[in-house]
């Protein structure tokens, strides 16, 4: 096995998400070597929807279908010595530890199976002053993982701990690393980000991916991450899987949902700015230089709230005067409620085109969205009024959908608790509780100085044509925020970026998001610019505000405007 080398250790990945590709497991296991095999599921909105599975059963609460892909594949992770982490465990790692000691009495198995918990804080969340919400958890960081490996366990499940915790956790307790190790630790941070999306990696939700067999990716392989001592690491896949591993693949996922500068993680804040990315070999790129500082002295907290009762009709519109159609349509619609919701919203989306060739290509789109506390105000009656509207509205009426019932929804906000607030507990194969010490050292997340831009300067032709002629892109949701990472390959090309993609020109490009609070970030060793965009998504994916509520096709959307660019840089 790999893990006889002290100096390397291969963390794979088998899922990105809660309800990611069910065989992913056994493929990561059978594909090639690996020491350890993570996942995450636990996604800002996923802990919403353990929140209420809990509340309709005490003994849920986690990913169920972890324990399913546990179940298949227990037998033949013991065999190839395989240690399998994951922070599937949600709102109920106790409970998913003994349904997996179920499952392997009932396969006649003994794997030592640990977990962590103490993220969970909704009982003492009125008091540190988040009263209200329905889940409440502290992102914990990899050293209780540490305890549970380094006690011999086979199967570890965490609760929130933070995405690349389940890669800090394993590598730590194979190099020993010190709490103080913080340039391997963040180089193991790095690794974590870029491997817990899975196949986001190796071609999945890549911009450029006509480049990957001619567009045809095929079915891509999970990633795993070759972590050295020093923390710097290679990114790879199985042999003979589909998509690839270059450069800008791992670059995209990179750019996914960061913030700044420094990313912060509870055991070391990482500096985007510092390493360099290189490609290997095929399908392996080399990461190295990545620098770490001590962490922050808070935790973040994962809050999900009950926001209250939804329902949405969407109308389709087509042919002529479909404005006038629109403003009929949401007129009838507001005068006949028989009670006014809470917040109305309408939105019209000019799919349409002159002279349409289809009946689709000249229809455009008008949705119509309810919120109230109560559900009896958006339930039949928003329903029976979206019916009446069939026959005594604008003509060619029709829907995409019959209208349904009243659904609750909740929102994720972020929240700040001091460390000694919160617990982190390591309950090991034996049953044994071990409190997990905080780190000692900490520091602020003090704004970085922007680097100095790179000269550019043309006299040359231009040509107007969409950034994604050179750019690449890719971007993601925190709460109610939505980034955009953006980037280049060569350094000409960089310098014309960073100097001409400005918070006003984003604006300028990106109409919706024109009065919005804009931050950018410039990263010169990615040849990458990082663009914050607050409030765009409302207060976040659940809320749906936008059509495009996780802000997943935001990059897209800015590749495809049109700008000047020099015709030598094309």
């Amino acid at each position: 096995m790999l893990s006889q080398n002290p100096d390397l250790i291969r963390i794979g990945n088998c899922s990105g998400f809660y309800g990611d590709r069910i065989s992913a497991m056994k493929e990561m296991l059978e594909g090639g070597e690996l020491d350890v095999l993570t996942g995450d599921y636990l996604a800002e909105l996923t802990m919403l929807i353990l929140g209420k599975d809990r509340m309709r059963d005490q003994s849920l609460g986690y990913a169920k279908t972890f324990l399913k892909q546990v179940e298949e594949c227990m037998g033949l992770a013991l065999e190839k010595n395989v240690q399998i982490v994951a922070n599937a465990g949600g709102l109920n790692t106790a409970g998913l530890a003994a349904k997996l000691q179920e499952v392997a009495d009932k396969l006649g198995l003994a794997p030592k199976i640990a977990y962590v918990e103490g993220d969970n804080i909704i009982d003492k969340a009125a008091d540190l002053g988040f009263a209200g919400s329905l889940t409440a958890n502290a992102y914990l960081g990899g050293w209780g993982i540490v305890e549970c490996l380094n006690a011999g366990a086979d199967i570890v499940v965490t609760g929130r701990v933070t995405d690349a915790a389940v890669i800090v956790g394993p590598a730590a307790a194979h190099f020993g690393w010190s709490r103080t190790d913080y340039d391997a630790l963040a180089g193991a941070v790095v690794a974590g980000h870029i491997i817990e999306c899975g196949t986001q990696a190796t071609g999945g939700n890549y911009s450029f991916f006509t480049e990957i067999n001619g567009g045809m990716i095929g079915r891509p392989g999970f990633p795993y991450a070759d972590i050295r001592r020093d923390g710097s690491f290679v990114i790879g896949k199985h042999e003979g899987t589909g998509g690839a591993v270059t450069v800008d693949t791992v670059k995209s996922q990179l750019m996914y949902e960061i913030q700044g500068t420094r990313y912060a993680n509870p055991d070391v804040t990482t500096r985007l700015d510092s390493f360099s990315v290189t490609q290997e070999g095929q399908d392996r790129v080399l990461v190295s230089g990545v620098k770490g500082e001590a962490p922050p002295p808070q935790l973040k907290v994962s809050l999900n709230s009950f926001g209250g009762f939804r329902n949405e009709m969407t109308l389709i519109l087509t042919g002529l005067d479909i404005e006038k159609k629109a403003e009929l349509a949401i007129s009838q619609f507001r005068e006949w409620l028989p009670m006014q919701p809470a917040e109305l919203s309408t939105e019209l989306v000019r799919l349409d085109r002159p002279n349409a060739e289809t009946e689709e290509q000249g229809s455009a789109l008008l949705r119509l969205v309810a919120r109230d506390p109560d559900p009896d105000k958006i339930g039949k009656p928003f329903s029976a009024v979206a019916v009446e509207l069939a026959l005594a509205s604008y003509p060619g009426c029709t829907f995409t959908a019959p209208p349904g019932n009243a659904s609750p929804y909740g929102f994720f906000t972020p929240g700040y608790v001091d460390r000694d607030k919160v617990s982190h507990i390591a309950v090991l194969p034996d049953g044994t509780r071990i409190d997990v010490a905080n780190v000692q050292d900490t520091q602020p997340l003090d704004d970085v100085v922007e680097p100095s831009l790179p000269e550019f300067s043309f006299d040359g032709a231009t040509k107007t044509v969409p950034l994604g002629t050179i750019a690449l892109a890719r971007s993601g949701d925190k709460g109610g925020n939505a980034n955009i990472g953006v980037w280049v390959r060569t350094e000409e090309q960089w310098a014309w970026l960073a100097n001409e993609l400005t918070t006003e020109k984003l604006r300028e490009l990106l109409p919706e998001a024109k009065s919005l609070n804009i931050s950018r970030t410039v990263l010169p060793n990615l040849r990458a610019l990082n663009f914050v965009i607050e409030g765009i998504l409302g207060k976040g994916v659940a809320e749906q505000v936008r059509f495009d509520p996780q802000a997943k096709g935001l990059g897209e959307w800015l590749r495809s405007r049109h700008i000047e660019i020099p015709e030598a840089l094309l």
